[in-house]
């Protein structure tokens, strides 16, 4: 069984300030903010929403297929790809632009502050879904706007469940679109901020949505997550991570969990309880895509 993830493949400039965010920002001057940062460390990481779930599925022992775009820089993904042992069928070269980008910095309390720059990935429209045998799973992460919708319209035509997880993606649509996804969509997922944001911006409380899919999950960081089934909420407890290190990519991973549990079909809660196992394995090292899970896999 197949699971085909639609959204980012991107390059990811991780930077580390030693200091906190909110002592460095005056709150009463924000109009005329102008603030520089001191970034000792600095990486470069493969990232995107749809590399970081694929990488998670793949360690897990599932099938990805991302589908997505990389720009005419995006050779080093291609052979990362291969080397992961993650088909590339879906993902397709744009010349003349740059393949997405994210400048992530986080501070002491790993709160982040995100620059990101979409290049290739705004033709992600050009990629379409089909009907094929093998392909029993799907997810709408973060991705151009043109291709989240066509792509949920085309999971629909094709008769393929999916996964509705609009992240960082939600503030493009308005109350009527994102009932529309809802309503396409066979469950939702979402972090507590992005929870609130669907709920005012639809009018549906988490109950109501719950009741429009067959689950509602709702991540909430080191508080582990609620999972609400036809309007019923059941709370999964977080796993302590051995250590805090990078937040980056920590939903991307609990995503690829949760497709993995999803082929097993296995319950909701199933799948959530090991999204927050593979969540403390990721946050305890540095960049979205360098994490093992051979205990899991093992035990």
């Amino acid at each position: 069984m197949a699971s085909l993830i639609c959204g980012s493949l991107a390059f990811d400039s991780i930077m580390t300030f030693e200091g906190r965010f909110a002592e460095q920002i005056l709150p009463d001057q924000l109009h005329i903010l102008n603030v520089s940062f001191l970034v000792p460390a600095l990486r470069r990481d493969f990232g995107g929403c749809a590399g970081n779930i694929a990488y998670s599925l793949k360690m897990l022992g599932g099938q990805p297929l991302p589908m997505a775009t990389l720009g005419s820089d995006g050779a080093d993904y291609l052979k990362r790809l291969s080397s992961l042992g993650i088909s590339t069928e879906f993902v397709r070269q744009v010349e003349d632009t740059y393949t997405a980008q994210a400048m992530i910095m986080t501070d002491r309390d790993n709160n982040q502050i995100t620059a990101f720059h979409p290049g290739a990935m705004m033709q992600a429209h050009s990629l379409r879904i089909e009907k094929r045998a093998d392909i029993k799973l799907g997810i709408i992460s973060p991705d151009g706007r043109d291709a989240m919708l066509q792509h949920a319209e085309q999971f629909n035509a094709a008769d393929i469940p999916f996964v509705f997880d609009p992240g960082q993606g939600l503030p493009m649509f308005d109350g009527d679109a994102l009932a529309r996804f809802i309503d396409q969509a066979t469950w939702v997922t979402v972090n507590d901020y992005e929870g609130k944001m669907l709920s005012d911006r639809t009018g549906l409380s988490h109950a109501d949505i719950s009741r429009r899919v067959d689950g509602l999950v709702v991540t909430l960081g080191a508080q582990g997550c609620e999972v609400w089934v036809a309007g019923e909420k059941t709370v999964v407890p977080p796993v302590k991570a051995l250590e805090v290190v990078d937040p980056t990519g920590c939903g991307d991973a609990w995503r690829g969990a949760l497709l993995f549990g999803l082929e097993q079909g296995w319950s909701l809660a199933q799948c959530a309880a090991l999204g927050n196992q593979v969540g403390a394995l990721k946050i305890a090292q540095r960049g979205p895509q360098n994490y093992s899970v051979t205990e899991l896999i093992s035990a």
